[in-house]
């Protein structure tokens, strides 16, 4: 008979190996003892699989604590019938007489820190054990002395299913039987002190609560996505990219029922068809990780392996992609590794120590969002990570992850006073782990999943983040060029009269711009917290501020680099960006709004139709200079060449209200020219001003370095795109 001492410990959930007293043990004679904490049970009897009664169990102890020998084999499976205090009979399988939940290899590869694939053995997972339907729970928390299920289907009692160790990698598993689907559920956790801690959400949990509740949801691990080289050649670098930002919260809600979000289900109606139209290429979506504050937009993830369900389920998610790539749209996710917030329910402090975080606050806490900072020199950190990435691409099949914040990443004293921080092992700034984790991640992302793309939100001037690890790289696809879109903003804030005067922010970005493969972003960033919406940067009176937002428009799509537009942009937008509620659909009764949305429509379907416009977008033989000098007159032009070299696009651009006429201008080729697209056409909202007859041909006149010119009229405020016709 077992100890009261051993009893008693699991009657108060402090026994840190249940296994070894739960469930079926060897007794004399060949029989088994049988042993179960079941809290409020009245009687409890064990039966074989066929309803044989095997024996009864004896209560040892008040709390539900019973035990007894059976006629029975230890390996032998069987039932407990319990009649509960209620009078009620129920049938139950008891969880402690199934075998180990996780195989060799697994937990080989999880103490090693090298799992690919973690979320297929970790969380809960739906599966059937020795023809028992339930799901298997397994979470890493190493110095935890006690771990428990709790959920709605044991009244988050942490006493009921305490789990069993595999010290090999520090994981803590059970399968429950009968728990399905649906079913809500949270980790509680001992600290090795004894102290019951807040109640963890499963840090890879597949669905989650709605907010402000935080209980994980059982889910059925989504199916693998194939690889589809449709979706490797739309996302290669020689293809064009255009994308739309979206936080799905505000792009659209349904104000006649109270304000709400449009489903997963509603958004692959609405949005993808909206983006189809409107010509881009690919959405990028603010994150959609599970989070609990909605003012965080999603950059304070929680839940890091469960699309938030502020939108519906996960399969809502699923469906939503899969209409994107119906629709020929790639669809790239914001992923926030760099930090994660304090909240009681999530990942700090996890089993009572540092876990996930760096335990000196100079290394895990981040100043500027109060966050934590991920210990990216745990493997098992890392592996948590790398996996999430996979997760994404593989089981959703999305295009590409933008990696939020890397700049914060790469450097210890980011946003960090002397004294603040702590050098590397070598004296230095750089954060050598962050590095390590973001290569192994882009390499094995380029391995695993060929097709798809990551893109580095990286401020700084470090070298070659967008250049392959062999080569010394990062390894990302892309970098956002911030230097490029705080440069123009700031230039087109100021009035045109003063412009003459800051050419150089207009062109200094093609003195680097093909150090890096990059994207032009006017981001979410950029319309929030003050800065206005990109209308309202604009100086000069109405008409005006519109032709600033059509020129800069045009100089963009003309400008080497692929493209990305915050939701709003597109509509001229008067004010900045809320996340509480929708954008102003309304201002498209208005024409000078509709024609800047016309013109990014007409901007993305002519870049997608012309391959000098973005074939050579990181290759200096895709960009040459007509004249950058002309800052008397604020007028720069360039030429986008094709691969094939007799494939080409002029482009100027006039940031004065002025018109210039006669003005001549190099070009090329000899032969004639034609208007591809005219911001200052009346379709736009501008006033019509025509650049060149139709038809017009080029001279032999000598100009601008070139054998060859032309007679221009250029608009006030506008950017043209000419071709040549031979």
């Amino acid at each position: 008979m077992l100890s009261s001492h051993d009893i008693d410990r699991v009657c108060r959930a402090s026994h840190s190996d249940p296994f070894a007293i739960l469930g079926p043990h060897k007794a004399k004679g060949g029989k088994t003892s049988v042993r179960c904490f079941l809290p409020t049970a009245q009687t409890v009897k064990v039966l074989s699989l066929d309803g044989k009664a095997l024996g009864a169990l004896t209560q040892r102890h008040a709390d539900g604590f019973f035990e007894g020998v059976v006629n029975a084999k230890p390996d032998a499976p069987y039932q407990l019938q319990v009649q509960w205090t209620s009078g009620f009979v129920s049938l139950l399988d008891d969880p402690y007489r199934f075998p180990l939940v996780l195989g060799e290899m697994d937990v080989w590869l999880l103490g090693e820190g090298t799992h690919l694939r973690p979320f297929e053995v970790l969380g809960a997972q739906l599966c059937t054990m020795e023809g028992v339907t339930g799901t298997r729970f397994a979470v890493w928390a190493p110095n935890a002395s006690r771990v428990s299920v709790v959920g709605d289907f044991n009244f988050w009692d942490g006493r009921r299913h305490p789990m069993r160790l595999r010290r090999e990698c520090g994981v803590w598993e059970i399968f429950l039987p009968g728990v399905q689907a649906g079913a809500l559920y949270k980790f509680e956790l001992r600290s090795q002190r004894g102290d019951v801690l807040p109640d963890r959400a499963d840090p890879y949990a597949l669905q989650s609560e709605l907010r402000p509740a935080t209980a994980s949801v059982v889910g059925a691990l989504p199916d693998k996505i194939a690889p589809s080289e449709a979706r490797k050649r739309a996302n290669a670098l020689d293809a064009p990219m255009s994308i739309y930002e979206v936080h799905l919260g505000s792009w659209r809600r349904v104000t006649e029922e109270g304000n709400r979000w449009l489903t997963w289900d509603e958004l692959a109606d609405s949005l993808v068809p909206y983006a189809q139209d409107m010509g881009f290429t690919h959405l990028e979506l603010l994150p959609v990780s599970e989070h609990p504050f909605d003012g965080s937009w999603g950059y304070q993830p929680i839940g890091l392996y469960a699309p938030t369900s502020r939108f519906g389920d996960a399969a809502g998610f699923g469906r939503l992609v899969a209409r994107c790539h119906e629709a020929g749209i790639g669809l790239i996710l914001d992923w926030v590794p760099a930090h994660f917030p304090t909240d009681a329910h999530g990942l700090a402090n996890f089993d009572g120590t540092h876990l996930y975080e760096y335990a000196d606050p100079r290394e895990g806490f981040h100043n500027d969002w109060n966050t934590l900072i991920y210990n990216l020199g745990r493997t098992e950190v890392k592996n948590f990570l790398v996996g999430n990435a996979l997760y994404w691409l593989e089981r959703f099949g999305v295009d590409g992850l933008r990696v939020d914040a890397v700049a914060s990443m790469l450097y210890r004293d980011y946003s960090r006073n002397d004294g603040e921080w702590i050098p590397n092992i070598y004296g230095g700034r750089e954060n050598l782990e962050a590095i390590a984790f973001l290569k192994r991640m882009n390499e094995v992302v380029g391995v695993e999943r060929e097709q798809a793309i990551t893109l580095a939100e990286e401020s700084t001037a470090y070298p070659a983040v967008s250049r392959p690890t062999f080569a010394g790289g990062l390894g990302f696809h892309y970098k956002w060029n911030m230097g490029w879109m705080h440069d123009t903003l700031a230039y087109m804030a100021r009035d045109p009269i003063y412009r003459q005067h800051h050419q150089g922010e207009m062109t200094f970005s093609m003195v680097y711009a093909f150090n890096e493969n990059f994207v032009l972003p006017i981001s979410h960033d950029e319309v929030v917290h003050g800065k206005g919406s990109l209308l309202s940067k604009m100086p000069g009176d109405r008409w005006q501020q519109f032709a600033n937002v059509r020129t800069f428009l045009g100089y963009m799509f003309g400008h080497p680099g692929k493209k990305l537009l915050f939701m709003g942009c597109e509509l001229a937008q008067d004010r900045e960006w809320n996340h509480d509620h929708s954008l102003d659909w309304h201002l498209l009764d208005n024409p000078q709004h509709v024609g800047v949305q016309t013109l990014v429509r007409d901007l993305n379907h002519l870049y997608r139709a012309t391959p000098a416009l973005y074939t050579q977008d990181f290759v200096p033989a895709g960009f040459e200079w007509i004249d950058h000098n002309d800052n008397q007159r604020s007028v720069l032009s360039f030429v986008r060449w094709s691969t094939d070299q007799d494939s080409f696009v002029v482009v100027l651009c006039n940031f004065t209200p002025s018109v210039w006429t006669d003005y001549r201008l190099g070009l090329p080729r000899p032969g004639h020219y034609q208007e591809l697209l005219n911001t200052d056409w009346a379709a736009y909202g501008g006033s019509n001003v025509c650049s060149l007859a139709a038809g017009n041909l080029a001279d032999d006149t000598p100009w601008h370095g070139k054998l060859n010119s032309i007679l221009l009229t250029i608009p006030p405020l506008a950017t043209i795109f000419l071709k040549w016709t031979a």
